[in-house]
Formats: structure tokens, sequence, C-alpha cells
């Protein structure tokens, strides 16, 4: 295993600010502001894990101009024998060791390599460290993907993080014939289930947060989405389709664990935040999930995680 935790996972907001006060006021992560090239940035402790805001453009996002996930980083001891493990396995960095977040150096992975997911490789970062609270820690990345089984010989077999678990999600619809005779009576006839919804799904564990790669496998499903509504797997797989069109592959969304999804959200909603959910629907690995509206993130699609 190339690591053995998540350093921080950057996030690009359109307002720093509003994103920075979701994650401390509301959500009550202790924030730290480290040192980058280009001035101070707000970073917050989850779990072993840390939540790093950047505006669009910071040199640290490769001057990216959209919101959303950008990037994950991995905490090592070593940074330069790291990279040459990494690269001994097909995955080069694309340049040489630079500063990153407070003291810390860091490489950049070649994104094609690494599947779409933009990966760093890091030196320790000095936080202030997070205690349970309101939240335990990050629940998964959402990870938007063409082939789950190319993410898992990269991610696990290549650079060694295990595999949680792999699902398959579908949503099917069933219809129903009646033939109703006045001498014969009524003969009910099923037909057979007809997939409207599906995608392939494969987690893998990346310190103590998981990467949620998933797939679409229906092709007759396109890349529709109604905005603003609760989701399904219907609507997930069109999320997904679209993003991997309009971006490439790569990372989606972020989840965050939380004790109680209700009191959480109804925490959210009563702070005057918009929202998609405002209580907690069933999800993967038997969880109730639900999402926090992007524009309280300035862009970042986010959601609350409750299970076992």
């Amino acid at each position: 295993m190339i690591s053995k935790n998540l350093a921080w996972v950057g996030l690009v907001s359109n307002d720093v600010d509003a994103a920075a006060a979701v994650f401390a006021t509301h959500l009550g992560l202790p924030r730290s502001d480290l040192a980058s090239a280009e001035g101070p940035v707000p970073v917050f402790a989850i779990g072993r894990s840390a939540l790093a805001l950047f505006p669009p453009g910071h040199s640290m996002v490769n001057g990216e101009s959209k919101p959303g996930v950008h990037h994950i980083a991995l905490e090592v001891d070593e940074l330069d024998a790291a990279t040459r493990a990494a690269a001994a396995v097909g995955i080069a960095a694309t340049g040489a060791p630079a500063k990153g977040l407070g003291a810390a150096r860091c490489v950049v992975l070649d994104r094609d390599a690494t599947v779409g997911v933009r990966t760093y490789l890091t030196e320790p970062i000095e936080l202030a460290r997070h205690e349970a609270g309101i939240l335990e820690r990050i629940d998964h990345l959402g990870v938007a993907s063409t082939d789950v089984a190319q993410d898992e010989r990269v991610f696990s077999n290549g650079l060694g993080f295990p595999v949680e678990s792999r699902q398959t999600d579908m949503e099917v619809t069933m219809s129903v014939e009646s033939f109703t005779s006045d001498k014969y009576g009524v003969v009910y006839h099923s037909r057979e289930p007809e997939p409207v919804g599906g995608l392939r799904v494969c987690f893998i564990s990346v310190g103590d947060a998981d990467l949620e790669f998933l797939a679409n496998f229906n092709p007759r499903q396109g890349a529709h989405v109604e905005h603003g509504a609760p989701g399904n797997t219907k609507q997930d797989q069109g999320a997904i389709t679209r993003f991997v069109g309009g971006r490439g592959r790569g990372l989606h969304h972020i989840a965050l664990k939380a004790k109680d999804i209700d009191a959480t959200l109804a925490r959210l909603e009563a702070a005057g935040l918009p929202m998609i959910d405002t209580r907690g629907r069933p999800g993967s690995r038997r969880a109730l999930i639900g999402f926090v509206h992007p524009k309280a993130l300035g862009g970042v699609l986010m959601h609350i995680v409750e299970r076992p």
C-alpha cells in the first residue's frame, strides 16, 4: 500500500467563505489555515483526514475554474520513495516535488494513470485534530467512472488499497395487465421487469474513507437528471453519465458520515442552507443519505450518510 492515510480532499468552491462557514459553524469541524504559494488555505480536519477549500484558479488545483471535488492527497512518510513506488506500477508524477500545504511538499500523479481521479502524494501536514461530534469522518468520495474493474486494478491491484465491497444498483419497472370478463372473471398477467437505471459500484478504502467508483451499465438510460429532486438509481445513473460526458472520469461528490442524519439535515436546513433532502432516504450499504444543494458550498455536491 502506497499510503495509509488520506491527508486531505481538495474542494474548489465559488464561495470559499460560505463553504467554510458550513464546515466550521454548522458542522463543527476544526479549522486550520495552512500556507500555500498563493496565501492561506482553510483546511478542516474530519476523522483522520481533512477538507481543503480552494477558490477557482488556485495553483494547487491547476487553475481549475469549475467548482467541485478536485483531488485527493495521499499522505506518505517519504515523498521520493513513494513517488518511485507509484512509478513502478505505471503511475508517474507529472513534475518535480513542489510546495503544497503548510510546510509539506507534494507531487501530482498522472491523471490518466489514476483513471481520472486527480491524486497527489504529500508529506504529512499539521492540523488541529477532529474530535467526533456531529460528524465522524468522510464516508466516501463518489467517482464518476466508465469501468469499475479498471478502477479496481489501478487503486487496489496497483496502489494496494483494499476493496471494501462491490455492488450493482438497479431500478426496474414492472407492468401488470388485467383481462376482465363478465363470464370468465379477471386474469392478471405480469410482464418481465424492465431496467430503467443501473450502476456498477466498487468501494475501495483509502485511510478512513472510501472511494466509491460508479459506472453506468445500462446504455438505454441517458443522462437525464431532475435538478433539485431527491435522487434514485435512475437519477444517479443520469448524473454520472452526464458528468463523464462533460468532464470525463473523476471525482464527483463527497459524503460525510454523521451519527444522526435527520438531526444533521435539520440543523443545516435551520441554518437557511438550500437543501435537496431534509430527511435521510435509503442509499448504498444499508445507509441513509441526504443531499445538501450544491449552492450551499459554492458548487460542491455533498451529502450526509448515516450507516452502521
